[in-house]
């Protein structure tokens, strides 16, 4: 087996497999793609637990490329995103490049050969011209810290390592979150416990959920002639792109996009659980839009059952059978489920360690001077390298929108220097500072900064208060400039 390559893509979810098919289209064809799981798919093979499905419409969840008719509901399960995961690796042919079950430990460029180094656990070292890390945005679970939890002598699952073999029938259990994914979690399990503790530090905006069966005769029609999917898909692209620019990005103008978003959440609410008391506390006390809000039609109610309890004061503890919280309530469970979310901002960006020219380790200057990469992709000292999971990166609420405009910049980019007869390219430190301005400035009319954010605990913020993963542009924005960015901002050679 070959030791250098073309390129080196760390993670086969769909950034890096988008990565790939983009690389194949600009004649590199000697790929390797390092995948830690044991399959392809990423975050939707790593989770598989009750009640997963995407939380935007299927029709807009896919790359508009390659557009999948067959989706048996408006929000997916998440069988049917892992099908369509090996469906694209099978049209495109990706699975050749791939090795799983291989753990890239980091990155070095080396300054004399113009290469990226690649050492993999357990002492296998790869090179390769270009270095594409897509280790997606949420692949690193976050555990809670709090005092006693490896003392508990029950059962204890978290959802991105959800056990299928465990019963959960007539269990006590607990669950610690109530995030999206909790969302989807709390009413499924609510149907087979006996007893449900929620414990909630932040509560969420919920809207309602349009999610209907698709009939096998529409799903037919979207084969046939796709672009009657291709309008579904635009339909719901621009509600989407409305929600997020009016009413996030543009929030110092368009302020009451989200005041309405907030009253449908809090209608919605309100014909859905009886309490008051408990309605209140399910209400968040930030604006809508700091935290990633989400759509349901099953949590709100979970609540209005007799097993069902929402707890708000903090824990203290968690000894061998139960939970202490602050107030000294104690609850005795059976297992204790883990909807903690994941870590960006500790152990992410990057993933693994990556050292640029001069010896320059990407994770500790990220940290030292600020979370910065221009156009989300490339960061200067750090030749061929593209980071698709990078600061201000993120564009509209799909993850395919920012794969499919990383693409589009690989594209420009790649083919610029190919024209150029050149194998290394760098961005120029004063384009990237540019780049960090305008985003910082747009930043300063969101949401983000002008809306009241401190109790929302949102994976948005960096540990410094920034607000640094979302784009603050629209879609259309992003493709463009992707599209159509100085090529002078980078050196070649």
């Amino acid at each position: 087996m070959s030791t250098h390559h073309d390129a080196v893509i760390v993670g086969a979810g769909f950034g890096g497999m988008g990565a790939a098919i983009q690389l194949k289209r600009n004649g590199y064809d000697d790929l390797l793609i390092l995948e830690r799981e044991d399959d392809l798919g990423g975050t939707w093979h790593v989770n598989h637990y009750p009640g997963l499905a995407v939380d935007i419409p299927s029709s807009t969840y896919s790359y508009s490329f390659e557009p999948n008719p067959y989706w048996s509901r408006l929000f997916a399960p998440g069988a049917e995103l892992k099908k369509y995961a090996v469906h694209v690796a099978d049209k495109y042919d990706l699975k050749r490049y791939m090795r799983f079950g291989t753990v890239v430990s980091g990155a070095t460029w080396d300054e004399d050969e113009s290469v990226w180094r690649v050492s993999l656990q357990g002492g296998e070292t790869v090179t390769a011209t270009y270095l594409v890390t897509a280790t997606g945005f949420l692949s690193q679970p976050k555990m809670p810290d709090i005092e006693g939890i490896d003392t508990f002598q029950g059962k204890v699952i978290h959802t991105t390592a959800w056990d299928d073999s465990y019963d959960l029938t007539g269990k006590r259990a607990a669950i610690i979150g109530t995030g999206a994914t909790a969302v989807q979690l709390i009413p499924e399990v609510a149907k087979q416990v006996s007893d449900l503790t929620v414990y909630q530090r932040t509560p969420i905006w919920v809207s309602p959920k349009s999610d209907t069966g698709i009939p096998k005769i529409v799903q037919k029609a979207f084969a046939a002639l796709p672009f009657t999917q291709k309008a579904v898909r635009l339909t719901g692209t621009s509600i989407l792109e409305l929600l997020m620019v009016a009413g996030v990005l543009e929030y110092k103008n368009m302020s009451f996009v989200g005041k309405i978003a907030e009253q449908a959440c809090k209608a919605h609410m309100r014909r859905q659980v009886r309490d008051p008391e408990v309605r209140r506390k399910l209400t968040p006390d930030y604006t809508f839009g700091c935290k990633r809000p989400t759509f349901s039609n099953t949590y709100f109610p979970t609540f209005n059952k007799s097993h069902v309890h929402l707890e708000t004061s903090s824990i203290t503890r968690i000894d061998e059978s139960g939970i202490v919280t602050a107030d000294g309530h104690r609850t005795d469970i059976d297992v204790l489920l883990l909807a903690t979310g994941f870590n960006l901002w500790d152990v992410n960006f990057p993933a693994i360690e990556i050292i640029g020219k001069q010896g320059r380790d990407l994770g500790k200057w990220w940290r030292e001077t600020r979370f910065q990469a221009y156009e989300g992709i490339t960061v200067p000292g750090f030749p061929n390298l593209l980071s698709l999971n990078s600061p201000y990166s993120y564009s509209g609420l799909s993850y395919f929108t920012t794969v499919e405009c990383q693409m589009k910049h690989m594209d420009r980019l790649l083919t610029a220097a190919q024209e150029r007869g050149a194998d290394v390219f760098e961005v120029k430190q004063e384009a990237n500072d540019e780049f960090l301005e305008r985003m910082r400035k747009k930043v300063g009319v969101s949401v983000f900064a002008l809306g009241q954010c401190a109790t929302a605990n949102s994976y948005y913020f960096n540990q410094h208060g920034e607000a640094t993963l979302l784009r603050p542009t629209s879609t259309i924005a992003a493709h463009r400039e992707a599209a159509r960015f100085p090529l002078e901002d980078y050196t070649y050679a």
